[in-house]
């Protein structure tokens, strides 16, 4: 009987333990709140809003004549600007990032201002397309100066 009741408790930890994870990863994001500003007529923005609320982030969007003007303010150099900015908890997150990098800057809490996708690049959060090399991640830092890489994206 002992044998049986430990079997039953070691089946029924991972699965009740996955699920923890994904109760907390969603109740983290459906408290954080995101800002996300981006030019006027830009629709892959509104393809990467709907993905970061299917994440469960309550995004508030702002449309600008001049998120040149934005990304400045914030310190963002011109190499690492965006067709969007977003302002995450505290940190600028550039263009089509992956929830992965997103989870990463937020856990990590690393001493930069964000990071960025520049660009457009293909087949990343709410852009379509194939693409065929993996995609850099860069950090934006509180100089100005050369980024580093955050991480990549395959």
């Amino acid at each position: 009987m002992r044998n049986t009741m430990l079997k039953f408790r070691r089946s029924a930890a991972l699965p009740a333990m996955l699920l923890m994870v994904l109760l907390s990863t969603q109740a983290f994001a459906a408290q954080t709140i995101v800002t996300l500003y981006k030019n006027l007529q830009c629709a892959c923005c509104e393809a990467y809003v709907k993905f970061l609320e299917k994440q469960g982030f309550k995004v508030e969007v702002k449309p600008v004549p001049d998120l040149h003007a934005i990304d400045q303010k914030a310190g963002v150099p011109e190499a690492l600007e965006g067709c969007h900015t977003s302002f995450i908890n505290g940190y600028v997150v550039i263009g089509h990032v992956p929830i992965s990098a997103i989870h990463k800057l937020l856990a990590e809490r690393p001493k930069v201002i964000g990071i960025s996708i520049p660009g457009m690049p293909a087949n990343l959060p709410g852009m379509p397309g194939p693409r065929s090399h993996p995609v850099a991640i860069h950090e934006i830092t509180a100089d100005g100066g050369t980024s580093k890489i955050f991480m990549m994206v395959s």
